[in-house]
């Protein structure tokens, strides 16, 4: 959870020990030569003794483009008929025509330290060790901590040992703890008898000095402590104090016997330190995208997106998408520089103990950078923890308190004269700048990094005052129904009174709000912090603050500022429709009270519940609701399905035959049901008019999530989608139209300006989440 940047690093290095300079000007050959031949040979004997994973690796071909896993012969095939896609950098390896490495393939610690401090002392000998050239500059601190890491990396692990220096030992034993998820206690534990069983090497004492060393190289964090109730930081101006401005809430946790800061020990010169009542962790982030640039590896992947990116009018990366490319002709000066980072920003709580019954929710804000190629953007190693926010209780309207030393990182790498950075692939300094694209999160994190709320008459932010909801009678909660307007002004189900609410469309589709009218809604509102607050103002609508991500300059201008989660949605909306077809107990959206609201309503008589002689309430069947024979045809298929090992998990667990139904689905299950399985489920079971529009739903979300967008295709499917959810209108109780559904109709709107929705949906923050 602390040390990710531990993780990052061994990683790096992991990888690092393979590359060697090489020739890889075949690649651009014609296929049918020998020289191509030749180099292909060579390069699938490297890729496979290094990458392969059970005789296969992702295939690199245009076609594949790194994401299907195949073996040799069909790799060979490939990559001999359609060839590398367009950018496709390969780890260099040693062809027959390299007269000498760059140095021992098996420890190759020098060149990682080289890159890990800006390239400095590459030309430094043992014997120079100490000495600084005069033609370089250097801080004095970076010189000592790259001089010591220099004589960690060339000095033997024990007398003899050819195999592992000191510090390749210690990142590697440590990659194998993160990996692993060795706790602590067990880690130390094996340092004791390693150092008992090889008493000559030099292995740290405990796992304190394993860490003091391995943050020479990496990256620290900060710790600041905060008030309880989440009404301030005790930083900068505030370091100083000892209780909170707002509640007078003391910094430190009670203890009766230590009233002051800090106590001094009789006779002794030790102080202890008092423990602060909640703390912050902060992990700068402008040391960790400097380290992007320090590495000649990743250095040059930072620039992909302007060098070698496909520009054909698709969108296939954030870069293709009219929100970067606005953001570009705002601020011309910023996209001059081709290295200067856009970052998206991530948070979500979760809970560290891994267990349900332990009411704990302590929330990570990750960052991500998008100059990076797809094979590396959104991966594990390049997410950056900036803060780690305790629990026990979610931060809520008060994550803007933690956001503050985040944000002024922001502000300080959005001014003109941004971070200097070495680029060791240019080998070269320049200004480094960043930006803040756009926020991803689930919808309830959204209204707490929005400002908007998302409960009530008003819960969608796209909509905003203009959100249409109409409160249900019995089963007290809001319905979202008026999809009408999403349709040409002349079209013909506008006036159909009976099959909806009851009434005429007149209205026109809503747009959303741009940041300055945000502004201008919250203009001369004051909002104060805290758990105990009870004084703060009234504001307009459903907004409950003003984002602290205003203060960035350019954030008024971002087209779009905060992401609608596609795979939250997706598995609400499957849970849904899949609860109200086979009628699931506490899934189903058609209930008794669903019924009484449609009499109230006057709408679809025939299934306006009816009392019997003996007083029993009786609800006709409806149109959308399978029976015995249709829910056993359903379940059956989901039983028999069978998919390509790694492509889902095995659905068949969660359905039971006897009685049918399903239980237990996992958001990527969700995904997978509504994307391919549930269209082939329904073929021989509903009517057409039922069946056909939810067919068509599970369409539309499998166009909105393919890698490639066709910005014509989202116009399109952003005509469908209102279609198909008046379509259902007509089908399914005023019940089943919760925020959730209604929030489809956003989707296609948001990609158009977005982008393709895999840079900007939670499944690879939330896979990663146990790193933090």
């Amino acid at each position: 959870m602390r040390f990710n940047f531990i993780y990052i690093f061994s990683h790096l290095y992991l990888s690092y020990n393979s590359f060697f300079k090489m020739d890889t000007s075949w690649m651009s050959l014609p296929r049918a030569t020998t020289e191509y031949e030749n180099g292909l040979d060579k390069f699938l004997d490297f890729i496979f003794s290094t990458e392969g994973k059970n005789g296969q690796i992702s295939c690199p071909c245009i076609d594949c483009s790194n994401q299907i896993w195949v073996d040799r012969e069909e790799a060979r095939t490939h990559l001999q008929c359609v060839g590398f896609i367009k950018g496709y950098r390969i780890a260099p390896f040693i062809s027959e025509s390299c007269e000498t490495p760059m140095l021992d393939a098996e420890d190759d610690m020098q060149g990682l330290v080289h890159d890990a401090f800006n390239g400095f002392g590459e030309n430094i000998h043992e014997n120079e060790i100490g000495t600084q050239n005069e033609s370089q500059s250097m801080p004095n601190r970076n010189a000592k901590n790259f001089y010591k890491a220099l004589e960690d990396a060339k000095k033997e692990l024990y007398p003899g040992c050819k195999k592992f220096s000191v510090l390749s030992f210690i990142i590697r034993l440590f990659h194998s703890k993160c990996i692993g998820k060795c706790n602590d206690k067990g880690f130390s534990m094996m340092l004791d008898t390693l150092r008992e069983a090889f008493p000559y090497a030099s292995i740290p004492k405990s796992l304190y000095d394993l860490r003091k060393i391995i943050r020479e190289l990496g990256l620290s964090y900060d710790k600041i402590d905060a008030c309880p109730n989440d009404c301030m930081l005790y930083w900068k101006e505030n370091s100083k104090k000892t209780e909170c401005d707002i509640c007078h809430t003391s910094r430190y946790k009670a203890n009766e016997n230590d009233p002051d800061d800090e106590l001094t020990i009789p006779d002794t010169d030790k102080k202890i330190k008092k423990i602060g009542a909640k703390v912050l962790r902060h992990f700068p982030l402008i040391p960790r995208l400097q380290r992007l640039f320090m590495s000649s590896k990743t250095a040059a992947s930072m620039r992909w997106h302007e060098e070698s990116r496909t520009k054909d009018g698709y969108l296939r990366h954030p870069a293709d998408s009219p929100a970067w490319k606005t953001f570009d002709f705002n601020y011309p000066d910023f996209a001059s520089e081709s290295r200067n980072v856009r970052l998206g920003l991530a948070s979500d709580g979760f809970n560290p103990f891994r267990t349900m019954s332990v009411s704990h929710s302590t929330w990570p804000v990750v960052l991500m950078p998008y100059n990076l190629p797809p094979w590396m953007c959104m991966k594990q190693p390049y997410f950056f923890l900036s803060l780690l926010i305790p629990g026990p209780s979610a931060p809520g309207n008060n994550i803007d308190v933690y956001m503050e030393p985040l944000v002024a990182e922001l502000q300080e790498l959005w001014d003109i004269n941004g971070v200097e950075t070495y680029d060791a692939s240019t080998k070269s300094n320049f200004q480094m700048r960043a930006s803040l694209l756009w926020t991803i999160s689930d919808f309830p994190a959204y209204a707490n990094l929005s400002g908007w709320s998302t409960k009530g008459k008003l819960s969608c932010p796209c909509c905003h005052k203009h959100t249409k909801s109409q409160r249900l009678t019995h089963g007290n909660k809001y319905c979202f129904m008026g999809h009408r307007r999403y349709l040409p002004g002349d079209h013909a189900v506008r006036k159909d009174k009976k099959s909806f609410d009851g009434t005429k469309e007149t209205e026109r589709q809503p747009r959303g709000l741009t940041g300055s009218e945000v502004l201008d809604e919250l203009n001369g509102f004051e909002i104060k912090f805290g758990k105990l607050v009870k004084t703060n103002p009234d504001l307009p609508f459903n907004w409950k603050k003003r984002s602290i991500f205003f203060e960035l300059p350019y954030w008024k201008t971002n087209l779009l500022r905060h992401n609608l989660d596609v795979m939250h949605i997706k598995k609400n909306v499957c849970d849904s429709v899949v609860g109200t077809l086979m009628n699931l107990d506490g899934k189903t959206k058609d209930h008794l009270k669903a019924r009484l609201d449609l009499q109230e309503m006057g709408i679809r008589p025939e299934l306006h519940p009816k009392v019997q002689n003996n007083n029993k309430v009786y609800l006709p069947p409806a149109c959308f609701s399978m029976d015995k024979k249709e829910k056993d045809i359903f379940c059956r298929v989901l039983k028999k399905v069978k998919v390509p090992d790694g492509y889902a998990a095995n659905i068949s667990r969660c359905v039971e035959l006897k009685p049918p139904k399903l239980f237990g689905l996992k958001s990527h299950d969700s995904h997978i049901l509504m994307q391919q399985l549930l269209p082939i489920a329904l073929r021989n079971v509903l009517p057409k008019h039922v069946r056909y529009p939810v067919m068509k739903l599970c369409r539309y979300y499998k166009q909105l999530c393919s890698k490639v967008l066709n910005p014509n295709d989202l116009v399109q499917m952003e005509n469908e989608i209102g279609k198909i959810l008046c379509d259902l209108e007509r089908i399914f109780p005023p019940s089943f139209f919760d925020v959730m559904v209604h929030l489809s109709v956003h989707l296609a709107s948001e990609a158009k300006l977005g982008g393709t929705v895999h840079y900007r949906w939670m499944y690879p923050i939330e896979r990663c989440a146990f790193i933090f």
